[in-house]
């Protein structure tokens, strides 16, 4: 018997990236070092973390839309557009956001840049600066100064030192949100990493989170910027924990200085890391017991399906009913309509765990008890097809528990 040779591949049939998952997130990132130190800004944890890259490199940004934003976010988009293709550094605190803090807030970022810069020997505008925490409240910088000296002298490459900067920008995060990726092209290996903080504060369209990702791969700034608002627009703007926006959220991206698109791969890539630090969110969300994934398929266009599926995520009713285990499905077609998308109230169907739970709008096809028993699981999937078209958006969430009021009714004190 002959063997048969299989078939050629079309040159025009696109190649699927191949990714590998790494461990360390930002610290698998060739030419990142890292340190993350207790300057004092917080009774006891970690809460300054300083990222430094051995070469100059382009960054991108993605920012909150909050009418306030904190000092350190009007003071780094200034170094971006001043220095956005050769930044050196990024400097964040935890404890405390600077934010309502007026011209002394941005004096205190400044000063920051500054400390920074002089102990890397690199100029100010090279550094980025980013803050959370409360807000209305000063930096103490003399701390943050005697804190840098430290994390300068810290500075390290690999996992465990991204992981010590991981901790020292969280809040009421549970655990430190880490993730990287390896891709090829041709026989060169590329790195896509980031860390992340966020737990509380975290509403679709950019909330209480920071995060702040990196790679090995040259390209042009304009390259790293459209890859950076695509990958944030499907991950960090499709996730809630409680709808509520802050004033300090910011996503930085990084890369060596290049002119040309980016390689082949990366987008995959920075996908993969930025969802990935997304769902740790909602994951990790104060107090929560449960994630939501909504899916809305059947979508006439984009637009209509991200902002159904935000609006369902977002919603509290939601929420509270998935902490419950209510199979009360009203809430979610509720929160769908409440958009405005354009949404046909005898095509949709909705599905839960893949089980069809309401079909064409009317017929309730799983029981109460049925739907009960399929949100006791820890990870609860909602599909609704709208039955419109065939463009459809993921977003993800998670429950509200009695914890989150403990949590955000004693933040301060």
């Amino acid at each position: 018997m002959i063997a048969q040779s299989s078939p050629k591949r079309s040159e025009a049939e696109p190649v699927e990236p191949r990714l590998i998952e790494l461990r360390g997130g930002l610290g698998a990132v060739p030419g990142v070092a890292l340190a993350g130190v207790h300057a004092g800004i917080k009774k006891r944890k970690p809460d300054l973390a300083l990222i430094s890259f051995a070469h100059d490199q382009h960054a991108a940004s993605v920012i909150t839309t909050n009418e306030i934003k904190a000092a350190p976010i009007v003071v780094t988009e200034g170094h971006l557009e001043t220095s956005g293709a050769r930044m050196r550094a990024i400097v964040c605190n935890s404890g405390c956001a600077n934010a309502c803090t007026g011209e002394r807030g941005e004096r205190d970022t400044r000063q920051t840049a500054r400390q920074a810069a002089a102990l890397l020997g690199i100029e100010q505008t090279q550094v980025a600066v980013a803050s959370t925490g409360v807000i209305g409240v000063y930096l103490p910088m003399d701390r943050v100064v005697k804190g840098l000296e430290r994390a300068v002298k810290d500075l390290e490459e690999g996992m465990e030192a991204s992981y010590d900067a991981a901790e020292a920008i969280m809040t009421t995060d549970n655990e430190p949100k880490l993730s990287a990726y390896a891709f090829y092209v041709g026989e060169r290996r590329y790195v896509v990493g980031g860390i992340a903080k966020g737990s509380g504060m975290i509403a679709p369209n950019m909330a209480t989170m920071l995060a702040f990702v990196a790679t090995n791969a040259p390209m042009s700034r304009e390259a790293l910027l459209a890859e950076l608002r695509e990958a944030a627009d499907a991950s960090f703007n499709m996730i809630s924990v409680d709808g509520d926006m802050s004033t300090n959220d910011a996503v930085y991206a990084f890369c060596p200085v290049g002119k040309d698109a980016a390689p082949p791969g990366f987008a995959e890539a920075l996908r993969a890391v930025t969802h990935e630090l997304a769902y740790a969110m909602v994951r990790d969300g104060e107090g929560a017991t449960k994630t939501l994934t909504v899916e809305v398929s059947g979508a006439r266009d984009s637009a209509q399906a991200r902002a159904v599926a935000r609006a369902v995520v977002n919603s509290n009713l939601v929420k509270t009913a998935l902490h419950g285990e209510d199979a009360n499905w009203g809430r979610i077609i509720a929160a769908a309509g409440s958009v405005h998308a354009g949404i046909d109230p005898e095509t949709w169907s909705l599905y839960l765990n893949d089980k069809l739970w309401v079909e064409r709008g009317a017929i309730e096809v799983l029981s109460e008890a049925e739907g009960h028993s399929e949100l006791e699981h820890a990870a609860v999937r909602v599909r609704l097809d709208l039955g419109i078209g065939d463009v459809s958006a993921t977003a993800w969430g998670c429950d509200f528990s009695r914890d989150y009021v403990r949590i955000n009714a004693h933040y301060r004190t």
